[in-house]
């Protein structure tokens, strides 16, 4: 399993081994185990952070073939070079680091992309305390230090951005609260006609029912009621409000953004599917925007297991997978909403919201 994080999680020094694995869970939202963590350096410099993906490590007969699939995604965006780390496995005394090997296949590979591999890392597990080292330094290593005491950390909490335990717990995020909420709400869609508004007002109702949605998330007013789910459903699958929508993603990290983002995901937890596509979609692509590649890509695949031909979910799919950076796809929204309902009446800097996205 891959995950690609384009730039825009928190900053993170790439000069400091120690520091950049402790701050790996922050930049890819959960802490990683048994896996490898390609950090590109943004040209022209390298001093910043550019594309981050974790894979999971792979079997002996495996290395050469993910080696190859990984390396090509860090030649869509400008890169000086890639930093390398590996987290699992036990170091034996008087040897190099576990899977060197696959250390290597990364190294040729990289090479062959026109990118040098600046720092191959190694830890066992990302916890203080920890054994570090380098491949290509016997003499470099030590512990880890406290990852919630690094820079990297403490500008995560201040922006909102959470790291979560294990990539489970951030999936977790997309079940069902209610599943039988769930089941009751697919029965209704079946019996709903194709649009419940008249086609000369269905625009403006379907957007009523969104912002009135929002006016409810602000009042803490709770999880929707049956009827809400099944209008907020149908009004979602209007093209007009969908790009309106889409539009709310920018400028990511802004308050309206965090407010839409927790509708979607609201949405993704109590729609059936095919119906939480849309919203999975969503919200894929507005943490696409913000730089969580994983959490994109959970949310992605979500709306592509609800309704495997989603247009915009497939397509958002092949962008991150491809590595390419948020910036390419900011027209997206900036070109979504002709009619100038962006909003839904959410201000754009000052939402009060204690929740972050």
């Amino acid at each position: 399993m891959t995950t690609a994080t384009p730039t825009g999680r928190p900053p993170a020094d790439l000069r400091s081994p120690a520091q950049l694995l402790a701050a790996l869970p922050y930049l890819i939202g959960f802490r990683p185990e048994r896996s490898v963590v390609l950090i590109g350096h943004r040209a022209p410099l390298g001093h910043g952070l550019g594309l981050v993906m974790r894979a999971d490590l792979p079997r002996r007969e495996d290395r050469a073939r993910q080696a190859q699939a990984l390396a090509p995604r860090f030649t869509l965006a400008p890169h000086t070079g890639v930093t390398l780390a590996v987290v699992g496995g036990r170091r034996r005394p008087g040897s190099p680091p576990p899977h060197a090997g696959f250390v290597d296949e990364l190294a040729d590979a990289l090479g062959e992309c026109g990118l040098p591999v600046l720092h191959a890392l190694w830890t066992a597990r990302i916890s203080e305390g920890a054994p570090w080292g380098c491949y290509a330094d016997p003499g470099c290593g030590g512990e880890l230090p406290d990852p919630r005491a690094t820079v990297t950390a403490a500008v995560a909490t201040e922006s909102g951005t959470v790291a979560f335990d294990s990539r489970d717990e951030l999936a977790a995020l997309l079940t069902p609260r209610s599943p039988d909420a769930v089941a009751c709400r697919a029965e209704l869609l079946t019996r709903q006609p194709a649009s419940p508004w008249p086609e000369a007002t269905c625009v403006s109702d379907a957007a009523s029912v969104v912002r009135a949605a929002f006016e409810r998330q602000l009042r803490s007013a709770g999880p929707p009621t049956d009827g809400e789910a099944v209008l907020l459903a149908k009004a979602l699958e209007v093209s007009e409000i969908r790009d309106a929508c889409l539009a709310m993603a920018v400028p990511p990290r802004e308050p309206r953004a965090r407010e839409a983002e927790r509708l979607w995901l609201t949405l993704v937890q109590e729609l059936p599917p095919p119906h939480r596509a849309e919203a999975a979609a969503l919200l894929g692509y507005t943490a696409f925007m913000r730089g969580d590649g994983t959490f994109a890509g959970m949310a992605l695949e979500n709306a592509l297991e609800a309704k495997p031909d989603h247009v915009l979910a497939g397509l958002l799919w092949t962008v991150l997978n491809h590595g390419m950076p948020p910036e390419q796809l900011l027209d997206l929204a900036l070109a979504a909403d002709p009619t100038g309902m962006s909003g839904f009446g959410l201000p754009l800097s000052d939402v009060e919201t204690d929740q972050p996205a």
